[in-house]
C-alpha cells in the first residue's frame, strides 16, 4: 500500500498491483474504492485540487465532496 494522501481527516491509498485508490474519511471510519476510469478522473481531479492550493484544508475540503460515496465500514483486523 503507498499512501497518497494522509491527513487528520483523510487518507487516501493506492495498492500494487490493483488499479484503483481507496479514498477513508477518518472520522467517520468510511471509505471506498474507486477503480478503472473512475479512480483515474479522481486521481486528475486530486492532482488539480493539490496543484491549485497544496494546503491541507484545501486538500480536505475537496475531499468533502465525496463523502456521499463513503459507505464502507472501515474494519481493522
Amino acid at each position: 500500500m503507498r499512501i497518497v494522501y494522509n491527513s487528520e481527516q483523510y487518507y487516501v491509498a493506492e495498492y500494487p498491483g490493483q488499479p484503483g485508490l481507496e479514498l477513508v474519511d477518518k472520522r467517520s471510519s468510511r471509505g471506498t474504492y474507486f477503480q478503472g476510469d473512475v479512480a483515474e478522473k479522481f486521481a486528475n481531479a486530486l492532482n488539480a485540487a493539490v496543484g491549485d492550493d497544496a494546503s491541507t484544508e484545501n486538500v480536505d475540503e475537496f475531499l468533502d465532496n465525496f463523502s456521499v460515496l463513503l459507505n464502507v465500514p472501515v474494519v481493522y483486523h
